[in-house]
């Protein structure tokens, strides 16, 4: 995970959950009364509200950065002890809760993190944390949950909305890493029957298929930098040892289309793909896509991610 600015984020978090958690303890908002307010324990930037933020996208081994904290009208004037640990029982309820896509806990080999407990010093409000996942030991096409959890706080009160960190990692057979190709040709047929070659390229470069569920994956198209995505969706079906996909579909989402339409472009030939996916786990991982997009001209376009 990068955890470039993390510690400035986090900052800022801290400050509007602390008065989130405060106020959220009054009974009278007209009247005020911090004598009152218990001593919380959260973790910034987790919770429901910020699962999306706990994805884990990077391959291989990696190191997951989050903060505990204190959040009361005062520092204490003694230390504050809190256990954080793995608590594989959250998954099982989310899974219970959220039906749409199945988490398996991470395997104990997976990850680096025994409970631990950590002192708060007296005076200060928040000490980091770090634990290291290994997604080399995780099966690409199942999706797995670390639910990391404040266990227990004596002398606070756990944060019921923001006291478990959702890491997870939604399986996908394609998602990861990739070789990015990009063709543009100035005009709305592309290569032709002679073989016109594109008047930009941009070869080689390193793209990434993300995973959106089991079975979404989206990935960038190059033209016009404004980070619109394929959308892609496809049904999986399983036979022995034999993975089957099928019903192939390649799409602009209408939030994207939007990024395009402030630019002054608009998608005048929606996106198709120019090969055929892949049919089976025997298949090459190829995606070439084409679409013709542009402003007063049109323009071709082709990606291809293998």
């Amino acid at each position: 995970m990068k955890t470039k600015n993390l510690n400035k984020i986090i900052a800022a978090a801290i400050l509007a959950l602390s008065t989130l958690s405060l106020s959220s303890c009054l009974k009278d908002s007209s009247f005020i009364d911090l004598s009152t307010t218990p001593n919380v324990v959260d973790m910034p930037m987790s919770g429901p509200a910020f699962f999306g933020n706990d994805a884990i996208v990077a391959a291989g081994i990696d190191t997951l950065k989050f903060a505990v904290e204190l959040s009361s009208p005062n520092t204490l004037s003694s230390p504050l002890s809190v256990t954080v640990g793995v608590d594989n029982t959250i998954v099982t309820s989310y899974d219970a809760a959220n039906p749409s896509i199945n988490y398996l806990p991470f395997p104990s080999n997976s990850y680096t993190f025994p409970d631990v407990t950590i002192t708060i010093p007296a005076g200060q409000r928040v000490v980091y944390l770090n634990c290291v996942i290994n997604r080399n030991m995780l099966s690409p096409s199942s999706s797995y949950m670390l639910a990391m959890s404040i266990k227990s706080a004596p002398g606070a009160t756990i944060s019921g909305n923001f006291g478990v960190h959702y890491y997870h990692v939604i399986g996908n057979d394609f998602a990861g890493s990739y070789t990015w190709d990009y063709r543009r040709w100035q005009n709305g047929t592309g290569p032709g029957a002679t073989n016109i070659p594109p008047d930009i390229t941009g070869l080689g470069q390193s793209g990434t298929i993300y995973p959106i569920s089991p079975t979404e994956i989206q990935m960038l198209t190059g033209y016009n930098g404004t980070g619109v995505n394929y959308d892609i969706t496809f049904t999986r079906s399983v036979s022995g040892s034999t993975v089957t996909y099928s019903n192939w579909s390649v799409q602009f989402l209408p939030g994207d289309l939007a990024k395009w339409s402030a630019a002054g472009i608009s998608n005048m030939v929606p996106p198709k793909f120019t090969v055929p996916p892949p049919a089976t786990n025997a298949s090459p991982k190829v995606f070439e896509m084409n679409y013709v997009s542009g402003g007063a001209s049109a323009r071709y376009i082709d990606d291809t991610y293998h």
